[in-house]
């Protein structure tokens, strides 16, 4: 959809995250959407349905009843904030707080399942393990933890 405007002459703006894949035989670079089903468009009032009858596109995102408005600074700032950090971003629509049950994701203790009891800034929680009947504690990146819990995800 985004070759297709611009194609057409619409300004769009498609933010995209650089992530390694590794199959079995291989480590292959790819561009995802960084924020999968959103595509930032710059239309005048004549552009504004023509973009909607565009294949894939389905609505505008609005708040009460008007499309969204993002101001020109912000998406320079997004840009800027892509191409320079592209390989430190992490999107999720998770919502953590304390009591929520969470599975580590990667390293030691891969697959271990824990407890939230604090969260120490925006990139840290502490976990409580009790899986081997002790309450064990653990300092870990925010990143390296998924929710079980399917009310800890924002609709």
């Amino acid at each position: 959809m985004h070759l297709d405007l611009s194609k057409r002459g619409v300004e769009s703006y498609l933010p995209l995250k650089v992530e390694k894949r590794k199959w079995s035989d291989r480590v292959k670079v790819i561009e995802e959407p960084l924020l999968r089903g959103y595509l930032f468009v710059k239309v005048s009032n004549k552009e504004y349905f023509d973009v909607l009858n565009n294949a894939g596109a389905v609505s505008y995102v609005a708040f009460a009843g008007k499309a969204a408005s993002i101001p020109e600074n912000q998406i320079h700032s997004l840009k800027t904030f892509v191409s320079n950090f592209n390989d430190q971003i992490n999107v999720t629509r998770e919502r953590i707080s304390k009591g929520t049950l969470v599975k580590i994701k990667r390293g030691l203790l891969k697959d271990v399942q824990g407890e939230i009891v604090e969260i120490r800034g925006k990139n840290r929680i502490v976990l409580r393990f009790e899986s081997l009947g002790y309450c064990i504690h653990s300092e870990i990146a925010i990143d390296d933890v998924e929710c079980l819990e399917s009310d800890s995800v924002l609709d």
